[in-house]
């Protein structure tokens, strides 16, 4: 069968599985009566939104998984490479998954400590590197001026910090209704067209996939949110990204397709460091769709500007490198 109906397959399959249990997802934690506790630092507009069903992210995630193995298992191509991106993708949304738990159970806006997830989060990233040894993965990392540099130390210290760092920019991202996910719809279908275009089925399958459960989930994360991914979405969705990059041979591509996602890591990470070196804040509040927010902008203002720099960016990208 043609790779890109076997993937559009995969893409049905998790838009149905989501559409099926997100329902009930929301009307099992509004009978329960647990909900997003809204941190007390965030704009004080947001204290509205709490009590807002979480954990979507886990239906998506989910979804995903099992649509992207039956459909490789039936087209007989369930490889190495699909449990890595699997792996992935599961691996941090449990750690999310985790981490939204201990929110709810007591109910607080802490869950897992820094130290925790930080930890969790490297020990997934190692796991894919044994994964990856153990098929004769080839530890090339291309480095600007240097060429490409075969190292296991170097490609191992890198795809921990890629997929960490990544894992937390989407996390950062998920702070206004449907962004984090239209940022990540338009992220996974630009790597689903270079996989298409690489034959790889593995990933365009896996992207399909995700796409798919984005889709439905959008239906209900749009504002006002009837339903919040929670860190069982984020770091999943960026983990997953983060390996699909490496998977195409492609990291550095994550720069300009994820460039929404860096610019609110960079926000953060500047208006720390401002912060504790001149006592002055660069921005009126961080991750930066805050700032925006703080200047007057409605939540679909930033998510639809912030959408199209995501846009821009892979566009970007397929016309330069693609």
């Amino acid at each position: 069968m043609n790779i890109m109906l076997a993937s559009f397959i995969a893409l049905i399959s998790s838009l149905i599985l989501t559409v099926i249990f997100i329902p009930w997802l929301i009307n099992f934690m509004r009978s329960h009566h647990e909900g997003q506790e809204i941190r007390d630092e965030g704009p004080k507009w947001h204290q509205k939104k709490s009590g807002t069903p979480t954990m979507g992210g886990t239906i998506f995630v989910i979804a995903a998984v099992i649509s992207v193995i039956w459909v490789s298992a039936w087209q007989h191509n369930l490889n190495k490479v699909i449990w890595i991106l699997i792996i992935s993708l599961l691996g941090y949304g449990v750690i999310g998954f985790l981490d939204d738990g201990i929110k709810l159970f007591y109910k607080r806006n802490l869950g897992l400590r820094a130290w925790q997830k930080l930890a969790l989060q490297i020990i997934i990233a190692v796991a894919i590197v044994l994964i990856a040894s153990s098929d004769h993965f080839q530890f090339g990392l291309y480095v600007p001026f240097a060429g490409i540099v075969h190292s296991v130390a170097l490609f191992t210290i890198f795809i921990i910090f890629w997929l960490v760092g990544f894992s937390n920019a989407v996390n950062l991202s998920d702070g206004l209704d449907g962004l984090a996910t239209g940022l990540s719809v338009i992220a996974y279908a630009t790597y689903a067209y270079l996989a298409f275009k690489q034959k790889n089925f593995a990933v365009l399958a896996f992207c399909m996939s995700v796409i798919g459960g984005l889709i439905t989930f959008f239906i209900f994360n749009h504002k006002p949110a009837k339903i919040f991914m929670g860190d069982a979405g984020s770091l999943a969705l960026g983990g997953g990204l983060a390996t699909i990059s490496i998977m195409l041979n492609r990291p550095w591509s994550l720069l300009l397709v994820g460039i929404v996602f860096v610019c609110e890591t960079a926000s953060v990470i500047l208006q720390v460091i401002s912060f504790q070196t001149t006592s002055k804040r660069i921005f009126k509040m961080t991750p930066i769709h805050h700032h925006f927010e703080m200047l007057g902008w409605s939540e679909w203002k930033v998510d639809t500007v912030f959408w199209l720099v995501g846009l821009i960016g892979s566009v970007l990208y397929l016309i330069i490198w693609g």
